[in-house]
């Protein structure tokens, strides 16, 4: 669904990704992982089509995405902080998306708008809600039109551990559709009973791209993080040596 050939990104001397090669397929759920600072926000970038690679191109179900902008419209986004003009109300706001991509309403994904109880927050006004409560806003627009492929960044972050249930087990009814999921996550916890790839990413490199599976093999751990933590020590340890 998604090819990643050689890309490289440089903003000015610092180069901030360094030739990423990648396949990501339906059926999977993939978690970006890294440092701070190791180039995950920008490799989303790049495939949205906001950021443009130095080298490299990136293809969607085949077709190069430079300089096009329909693939988009096959992408679901759920961004870490989602920005919205802060006097428009939460409906207004899901009008102002549906007109802009004009699908039909049979074919919009309202389960999560109703799981998260959004028809009854539909006046309050976007610049009044909690982090949580427009998270489940970004949520709800990212599913809302059926995309083939979601990209979530942080998509736990200030949800309830409800909402975070409610969320987690929407994207594993996607994974079953055959569809590509994304997750850049810091909360470890959240991702091991979702995803079945590891991308990892440090200074710009990509380490390594495998199944979880694999790498808690590889590790001999049993959980994610516990994994995640312990390449991260070992690489700190080759530092300071």
């Amino acid at each position: 669904m998604i090819n990643i050939q050689h890309i490289s990104k440089k903003f000015g001397k610092f180069q901030v990704l360094k030739d990423i090669n990648l396949n990501l397929n339906g059926g999977e759920c993939i978690a970006l992982i890294g440092p701070n600072g190791s180039g995950k926000t920008t490799l989303i970038k790049a495939i949205l089509g906001m950021v443009v690679p130095s080298k490299g191109q990136i293809l969607f179900n085949g077709h190069d995405i430079h300089n096009q902008w329909a693939y988009r419209n096959e992408i679901g986004y759920m961004p870490q902080i989602g920005q919205y003009p802060e006097n428009m109300t939460i409906g207004q706001v899901f009008d102002l998306m549906k007109d802009i991509r004009k699908m039909p309403e049979d074919k919009l994904d309202y389960e999560l708008y109703h799981s998260f109880g959004i028809p009854e927050l539909l006046n309050k006004r976007m610049g009044t809600l909690s982090g949580g409560t427009r998270q489940k806003v970004s949520a709800c627009l990212a599913f809302l039109f059926s995309p083939k492929a979601l990209v979530l960044d942080e998509p736990t972050a200030g949800l309830d551990p409800l909402s975070t249930e409610i969320l987690k087990e929407k994207i594993k009814k996607e994974i079953g559709k055959n569809k590509l999921i994304i997750i850049s996550s810091h909360v470890l916890s959240d991702l091991d009973d979702m995803v079945s790839q590891i991308i990892y990413i440090q200074e710009g490199n990509l380490l390594f791209h495998k199944s979880l599976n694999q790498l808690k093999e590889d590790t001999g751990a049993d959980k994610l993080s516990k994994a995640i933590a312990q390449i991260m020590s070992a690489s700190q340890h080759k530092k300071e040596i």
